[in-house]
């Protein structure tokens, strides 16, 4: 079936919520439902499993729905491919971004399955891994339900791919905030230097405020005042001291909206946004 006949469910998944927006098919696709739902913890499962169960819920009205996924970071772990002149192959490329992954993983790249950016010997790539077990049951229940999961995409990857237009400067700084975790990229010049997917262990903006300052250190970049681009949709709020030396930059700031089922509302919001004085 042509993708233009297919209704659209597009879904975001994360350990505590699951946001969804559905389009009904058609030359100008008209949405038909939106909702946030909150997942619960499961016992004896794993970490994914309360989200997979509220997917499961709505699936049954998407059969033969184009079904389109983002995962939350919590999910994916990620490795920056520096660029290497002589590796140019698929089968090379593969190669490389497992010995990245595995340089920063070990072993618990054995049950991870990835993929990788668009590589280019000249400026590198980016790779991310999720669960192998986590993809096996997203698209079982994918089959089971009669949907063509069509996009399964990173939290992290979906916003660079959107606003990468709006991301100037030698030096950017993007932040995607969510839900306990925050993970920064940092890019010179097109190529990937880093991306950090950690926790959120004290406040959001002390968290994020550190560890754009140990970013900085590392990359020798950090001038009189540094800038993040940053997509924070659960923490509207969220604001740096003036005197931290860096700003923010909010995503979106130009005509591309953002896209329906990103997570917006908070669920269950808890914590301070600010930095203690």
């Amino acid at each position: 079936m042509s993708r233009l006949w297919r209704d659209q469910l597009h879904v975001f998944l994360a350990p505590g919520r699951m946001d969804w927006v559905r389009w009904k098919r058609g030359l100008k696709p008209i949405q038909t439902g939106k909702a946030t739902a909150v997942c619960e913890t499961v016992e004896d499962g794993p970490v994914w499993a309360a989200a997979l169960q509220q997917l499961d819920k709505i699936l049954p009205d998407a059969a033969d729905a184009e079904l389109s996924l983002i995962l939350s970071n919590h999910w994916v772990r990620y490795a920056v491919m520096p660029p290497q002149n002589e590796i140019t192959t698929p089968e090379e490329v593969k190669s490389y971004a497992d010995f990245r992954l595995r340089e920063i993983y070990a072993d618990r790249v054995d049950s991870w399955t990835f993929s990788i950016s668009d590589w280019n010997p000249l400026t590198g790539a980016m790779c991310a891994a999720i669960p192998r077990d986590l993809l096996t049951q997203l698209e079982q229940l994918a089959a089971d339900r009669r949907c063509k999961l069509s996009v399964l995409e990173p939290y992290l990857a979906s916003v660079y791919d959107r606003w990468q237009a709006q991301l100037q400067g030698d030096t950017v700084y993007m932040a995607v905030i969510e839900a306990g975790r925050i993970c920064l990229a940092v890019i010179q010049r097109g190529i990937w230097q880093s991306v950090r997917n950690q926790r959120i262990s004290h406040s959001v903006a002390e968290d994020l405020l550190t560890a754009l300052d140990q970013e900085a250190i590392w990359s020798g970049a950090k001038e009189a005042a540094g800038v993040v681009h940053l997509f924070a949709p659960e923490h509207p709020e969220l604001t740096l001291p003036q005197d931290s030396g860096w700003s923010i930059i909010p995503l979106p700031s130009g005509k591309l909206p953002v896209l329906a089922h990103y997570p917006s509302v908070p669920v269950n919001r808890s914590g301070i946004d600010q930095c203690r004085a």
